[in-house]
Protein backbone atom coordinates (compact mmCIF):
# COMPACT_ATOMS: atom_id res chain seq x y z
CA UNK A 1 0.00 0.00 0.00
CA UNK A 2 1.69 3.47 -0.91
CA UNK A 3 2.50 5.65 1.77
CA UNK A 4 0.48 8.75 2.74
CA UNK A 5 2.20 12.06 2.57
CA UNK A 6 2.55 12.47 6.16
CA UNK A 7 3.49 8.83 6.52
CA UNK A 8 6.48 9.25 3.70
CA UNK A 9 7.67 12.57 4.72
CA UNK A 10 8.52 11.03 8.28
CA UNK A 11 10.40 8.12 6.75
CA UNK A 12 13.63 8.32 4.61
CA UNK A 13 13.24 10.76 1.69
CA UNK A 14 15.42 9.44 -0.31
CA UNK A 15 17.79 11.84 -3.01
CA UNK A 16 18.44 10.60 -5.81
CA UNK A 17 21.51 10.59 -8.50
CA UNK A 18 20.97 12.19 -11.79
CA UNK A 19 23.05 9.59 -13.96
CA UNK A 20 24.62 10.42 -17.02
CA UNK A 21 25.50 8.59 -20.06
CA UNK A 22 28.72 8.27 -22.36
CA UNK A 23 28.11 11.47 -24.13
CA UNK A 24 27.17 13.42 -20.35
CA UNK A 25 23.46 13.52 -21.77
CA UNK A 26 20.88 12.65 -18.53
CA UNK A 27 20.12 9.21 -18.44
CA UNK A 28 17.31 8.52 -15.83
CA UNK A 29 17.06 4.87 -17.23
CA UNK A 30 20.20 3.97 -15.02
CA UNK A 31 18.08 4.82 -12.20
CA UNK A 32 15.96 1.94 -12.49
CA UNK A 33 17.98 -0.51 -10.80
CA UNK A 34 18.29 1.76 -7.78
CA UNK A 35 14.83 2.62 -7.65
CA UNK A 36 13.97 -1.17 -7.51
CA UNK A 37 16.35 -2.21 -4.52
CA UNK A 38 15.84 0.81 -2.61
CA UNK A 39 12.14 0.55 -2.91
CA UNK A 40 12.36 -3.12 -1.96
CA UNK A 41 14.08 -2.37 0.87
CA UNK A 42 11.39 -0.10 2.09
CA UNK A 43 12.39 3.51 1.27
CA UNK A 44 9.48 5.52 1.89
CA UNK A 45 9.70 8.13 -0.82
CA UNK A 46 11.95 8.71 -3.33
CA UNK A 47 12.94 12.42 -4.18
CA UNK A 48 13.85 13.97 -7.68
CA UNK A 49 15.90 16.88 -8.55
CA UNK A 50 17.61 16.75 -4.82
CA UNK A 51 21.27 18.03 -4.20
CA UNK A 52 22.41 14.46 -4.34
CA UNK A 53 20.68 14.95 -8.15
CA UNK A 54 22.78 17.67 -9.12
CA UNK A 55 19.67 20.13 -9.10
CA UNK A 56 22.05 22.80 -9.81
CA UNK A 57 24.38 20.87 -12.52
CA UNK A 58 20.93 20.55 -14.44
CA UNK A 59 19.41 22.70 -16.87
CA UNK A 60 15.42 23.55 -16.05
CA UNK A 61 14.76 20.95 -19.50
CA UNK A 62 16.64 18.22 -17.38
CA UNK A 63 15.13 19.19 -14.55
CA UNK A 64 11.54 18.57 -15.76
CA UNK A 65 12.58 15.72 -17.70
CA UNK A 66 14.28 13.96 -14.60
CA UNK A 67 10.76 14.83 -12.54
CA UNK A 68 8.74 12.89 -15.17
CA UNK A 69 10.95 10.23 -16.14
CA UNK A 70 11.08 9.47 -12.04
CA UNK A 71 7.71 9.16 -11.43
CA UNK A 72 7.25 6.88 -14.41
CA UNK A 73 10.13 4.67 -12.61
CA UNK A 74 8.43 4.37 -9.53
CA UNK A 75 5.08 3.70 -11.08
CA UNK A 76 2.92 4.23 -7.93
CA UNK A 77 5.19 2.27 -5.64
CA UNK A 78 5.72 5.35 -3.73
CA UNK A 79 5.18 8.79 -3.49
CA UNK A 80 7.61 10.97 -5.15
CA UNK A 81 8.80 14.54 -3.88
CA UNK A 82 10.29 16.58 -6.48
CA UNK A 83 12.88 19.61 -5.68
CA UNK A 84 12.11 22.90 -7.90
CA UNK A 85 14.11 25.97 -7.42
CA UNK A 86 16.23 28.56 -8.85
CA UNK A 87 14.75 31.98 -10.35
CA UNK A 88 10.90 31.98 -10.43
CA UNK A 89 10.28 31.35 -13.84
CA UNK A 90 12.08 28.36 -14.47
CA UNK A 91 11.05 27.26 -10.40
CA UNK A 92 7.24 27.92 -11.58
CA UNK A 93 8.14 26.06 -15.03
CA UNK A 94 9.16 22.67 -12.92
CA UNK A 95 6.64 23.19 -10.58
CA UNK A 96 3.79 22.72 -12.98
CA UNK A 97 6.19 19.45 -14.86
CA UNK A 98 6.09 17.94 -11.65
CA UNK A 99 3.07 18.46 -10.77
CA UNK A 100 1.67 17.35 -14.82
CA UNK A 101 3.78 14.08 -13.80
CA UNK A 102 2.31 12.92 -10.25
CA UNK A 103 4.73 13.93 -8.02
CA UNK A 104 2.68 14.32 -4.84
CA UNK A 105 5.33 17.55 -3.32
CA UNK A 106 7.54 19.58 -3.72
CA UNK A 107 10.56 20.05 -1.77
CA UNK A 108 11.26 23.80 -2.65
CA UNK A 109 15.08 25.06 -2.91
CA UNK A 110 16.06 28.09 -1.05
CA UNK A 111 16.92 30.73 -3.12
CA UNK A 112 20.49 30.89 -3.50
CA UNK A 113 19.92 34.59 -5.08
CA UNK A 114 22.89 37.09 -3.41
CA UNK A 115 19.32 39.08 -2.24
CA UNK A 116 16.96 37.09 -0.43
CA UNK A 117 14.28 38.72 1.39
CA UNK A 118 12.04 36.75 3.87
CA UNK A 119 8.95 38.12 2.81
CA UNK A 120 10.03 37.81 -1.09
CA UNK A 121 10.74 34.07 -0.09
CA UNK A 122 6.61 34.07 0.95
CA UNK A 123 6.22 36.05 -2.98
CA UNK A 124 8.50 33.02 -4.19
CA UNK A 125 6.55 30.33 -2.05
CA UNK A 126 2.90 31.66 -3.38
CA UNK A 127 4.10 31.81 -6.35
CA UNK A 128 5.32 27.73 -6.70
CA UNK A 129 1.78 26.71 -5.64
CA UNK A 130 0.04 28.50 -7.93
CA UNK A 131 2.21 27.00 -10.26
CA UNK A 132 1.68 23.04 -9.10
CA UNK A 133 -2.20 23.99 -8.58
CA UNK A 134 -2.11 24.02 -5.06
CA UNK A 135 0.54 20.98 -4.54
CA UNK A 136 1.66 20.57 -0.65
CA UNK A 137 5.48 22.19 -0.18
CA UNK A 138 8.23 21.17 1.83
CA UNK A 139 10.85 24.18 2.14
CA UNK A 140 14.32 22.75 2.11
CA UNK A 141 16.02 25.08 4.73
CA UNK A 142 20.21 25.09 4.42
CA UNK A 143 20.24 29.16 5.99
CA UNK A 144 18.26 29.63 9.04
CA UNK A 145 19.83 33.01 9.50
CA UNK A 146 16.44 34.18 8.23
CA UNK A 147 15.45 33.95 11.47
CA UNK A 148 12.69 32.02 13.65
CA UNK A 149 10.01 34.88 12.80
CA UNK A 150 10.25 34.10 8.99
CA UNK A 151 10.99 30.49 9.28
CA UNK A 152 7.11 30.89 11.19
CA UNK A 153 5.99 32.98 8.44
CA UNK A 154 6.92 30.45 5.86
CA UNK A 155 5.60 27.56 7.89
CA UNK A 156 2.06 29.70 8.04
CA UNK A 157 1.49 29.96 4.32
CA UNK A 158 -1.12 27.50 3.50
CA UNK A 159 0.47 25.30 0.85
CA UNK A 160 3.75 24.39 3.10
CA UNK A 161 3.49 21.12 4.89
CA UNK A 162 6.80 21.14 6.43
CA UNK A 163 10.57 22.06 6.28
CA UNK A 164 13.66 19.98 5.48
CA UNK A 165 15.75 21.15 8.52
CA UNK A 166 19.26 21.23 6.55
CA UNK A 167 21.18 23.46 8.91
CA UNK A 168 23.91 21.77 12.15
CA UNK A 169 21.65 23.84 14.50
CA UNK A 170 19.37 21.33 16.36
CA UNK A 171 18.88 24.56 18.94
CA UNK A 172 17.22 26.92 15.99
CA UNK A 173 15.23 23.81 14.81
CA UNK A 174 13.51 23.62 18.21
CA UNK A 175 12.77 27.40 18.57
CA UNK A 176 11.34 26.89 15.12
CA UNK A 177 8.84 24.12 16.01
CA UNK A 178 8.13 25.71 18.96
CA UNK A 179 7.22 28.79 17.05
CA UNK A 180 5.09 27.45 14.18
CA UNK A 181 2.03 25.18 14.07
CA UNK A 182 1.86 21.52 15.57
CA UNK A 183 0.84 20.14 12.11
CA UNK A 184 4.10 21.39 10.42
CA UNK A 185 6.21 18.03 9.84
CA UNK A 186 10.09 18.77 10.65
CA UNK A 187 12.58 16.30 8.25
CA UNK A 188 16.07 16.14 9.81
CA UNK A 189 17.91 17.33 5.90
CA UNK A 190 21.85 16.24 6.77
CA UNK A 191 21.36 12.89 6.47
CA UNK A 192 21.88 9.62 8.56
CA UNK A 193 24.40 11.17 10.81
CA UNK A 194 22.69 14.09 12.14
CA UNK A 195 19.62 12.56 12.64
CA UNK A 196 19.31 11.11 15.85
CA UNK A 197 20.22 14.81 17.16
CA UNK A 198 17.21 16.21 15.13
CA UNK A 199 14.98 13.56 16.07
CA UNK A 200 16.25 14.53 19.70
CA UNK A 201 14.42 17.68 19.22
CA UNK A 202 11.60 16.24 17.46
CA UNK A 203 12.29 16.28 14.33
CA UNK A 204 10.96 12.71 12.28
CA UNK A 205 12.47 11.18 9.17
CA UNK A 206 15.60 12.00 7.11
CA UNK A 207 17.17 12.83 4.02
CA UNK A 208 19.64 9.92 2.78
CA UNK A 209 21.83 9.72 -0.05
CA UNK A 210 23.34 6.74 1.24
CA UNK A 211 19.71 5.52 0.15
CA UNK A 212 21.11 4.90 -3.30
CA UNK A 213 24.23 2.44 -2.24
CA UNK A 214 23.09 0.56 0.43
CA UNK A 215 19.29 0.90 1.46
CA UNK A 216 19.17 -1.70 3.91
CA UNK A 217 21.72 0.49 6.52
CA UNK A 218 19.43 3.38 6.27
CA UNK A 219 15.95 1.50 6.85
CA UNK A 220 18.06 0.19 9.82
CA UNK A 221 18.75 3.83 11.47
CA UNK A 222 14.85 4.86 10.69
CA UNK A 223 14.06 2.05 12.26
CA UNK A 224 16.07 2.48 15.11
CA UNK A 225 15.00 5.55 15.69
CA UNK A 226 11.80 5.22 15.20
CA UNK A 227 12.04 3.17 18.36
CA UNK A 228 13.67 5.36 20.28
CA UNK A 229 16.87 3.32 20.59
CA UNK A 230 19.86 6.01 19.72
CA UNK A 231 22.29 3.47 20.71
CA UNK A 232 21.51 1.12 17.86
CA UNK A 233 21.30 4.29 15.34
CA UNK A 234 24.62 5.69 16.80
CA UNK A 235 26.27 2.12 16.16
CA UNK A 236 24.78 1.77 13.06
CA UNK A 237 25.85 5.27 11.85
CA UNK A 238 29.33 5.04 13.11
CA UNK A 239 29.12 1.93 10.76
CA UNK A 240 28.55 3.94 7.61
CA UNK A 241 30.42 7.37 9.01
CA UNK A 242 33.27 6.61 6.50
CA UNK A 243 31.51 6.87 3.83
CA UNK A 244 29.56 10.46 5.11
CA UNK A 245 33.21 11.78 5.92
CA UNK A 246 34.29 11.17 2.35
CA UNK A 247 30.99 12.99 0.47
CA UNK A 248 32.25 15.86 3.36
CA UNK A 249 35.42 16.51 1.97
CA UNK A 250 36.55 19.60 -0.30
CA UNK A 251 33.83 21.44 1.52
CA UNK A 252 31.51 19.02 0.73
CA UNK A 253 32.62 19.46 -3.25
CA UNK A 254 32.75 14.99 -2.96
CA UNK A 255 29.17 14.50 -1.79
CA UNK A 256 27.91 13.31 -5.32
CA UNK A 257 31.27 11.84 -6.17
CA UNK A 258 31.32 9.64 -3.48
CA UNK A 259 27.52 8.26 -3.92
CA UNK A 260 28.26 7.74 -8.36
CA UNK A 261 31.78 6.58 -7.08
CA UNK A 262 30.23 3.71 -5.04
CA UNK A 263 27.33 3.04 -7.76
CA UNK A 264 30.82 2.30 -10.46
CA UNK A 265 31.70 0.01 -8.35
CA UNK A 266 28.58 -1.95 -7.61
CA UNK A 267 27.94 -2.30 -11.97
CA UNK A 268 25.61 0.48 -11.65
CA UNK A 269 27.60 3.57 -13.97
CA UNK A 270 25.90 6.74 -13.42
CA UNK A 271 28.50 8.49 -14.98
CA UNK A 272 30.70 11.19 -13.27
CA UNK A 273 29.75 14.25 -11.75
CA UNK A 274 29.29 17.85 -13.49
CA UNK A 275 31.49 20.28 -12.73
CA UNK A 276 32.59 22.20 -10.08
CA UNK A 277 31.42 18.74 -8.39
CA UNK A 278 34.62 17.13 -7.85
CA UNK A 279 35.36 14.31 -9.81
CA UNK A 280 36.99 12.02 -9.83
CA UNK A 281 38.07 10.78 -5.86
CA UNK A 282 41.25 11.33 -4.91
CA UNK A 283 43.74 8.31 -4.66
CA UNK A 284 43.29 8.50 -0.97
CA UNK A 285 39.39 8.80 -0.96
CA UNK A 286 38.83 6.03 -3.86
CA UNK A 287 41.05 3.70 -1.20
CA UNK A 288 38.93 4.83 1.98
CA UNK A 289 35.76 4.24 -0.42
CA UNK A 290 37.14 0.33 -1.77
CA UNK A 291 37.90 -0.51 2.23
CA UNK A 292 34.63 0.74 3.46
CA UNK A 293 33.01 -1.00 -0.03
CA UNK A 294 34.50 -4.45 0.74
CA UNK A 295 34.38 -4.32 4.70
CA UNK A 296 30.89 -4.10 3.94
CA UNK A 297 30.29 -6.52 1.49
CA UNK A 298 28.61 -3.48 -1.21
CA UNK A 299 30.80 -4.33 -4.49
CA UNK A 300 29.41 -5.62 -7.47
CA UNK A 301 28.35 -9.26 -7.41
CA UNK A 302 28.05 -9.03 -3.50
CA UNK A 303 24.70 -11.19 -2.20
CA UNK A 304 21.60 -8.84 -3.10
CA UNK A 305 21.22 -9.80 1.00
CA UNK A 306 24.19 -7.38 1.85
CA UNK A 307 21.89 -3.85 0.48
CA UNK A 308 19.46 -4.85 1.99
CA UNK A 309 20.74 -6.21 5.39
CA UNK A 310 21.26 -3.49 8.69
Amino acid sequence: MTLSLDQALTGISGILVTPYDERGEIAPERLAPILDRALNAGLHMPVVNGNTGEFYALTTDEAVTMAREVVALVAGRAPVLAGVGRGLRDAQRLARASAEAGAVALMVHQPPDAFVAPRGLVDYMNALADASGGLPMMLYLRNDAIGTSAIAELCSLPGVKGVKWATPNPLRLAEARAACDPSIVWVGGLAEVWAPVFYAVGARGFTSGLINVWPGRSLAIHAALEAGDFAKANALIEGMRTFEDIRAEEMAGTNVTGVKAALIAQGIDCGPTRPPSAWPLTPVQQARLDAFLDANELRAGAPQRALNRN
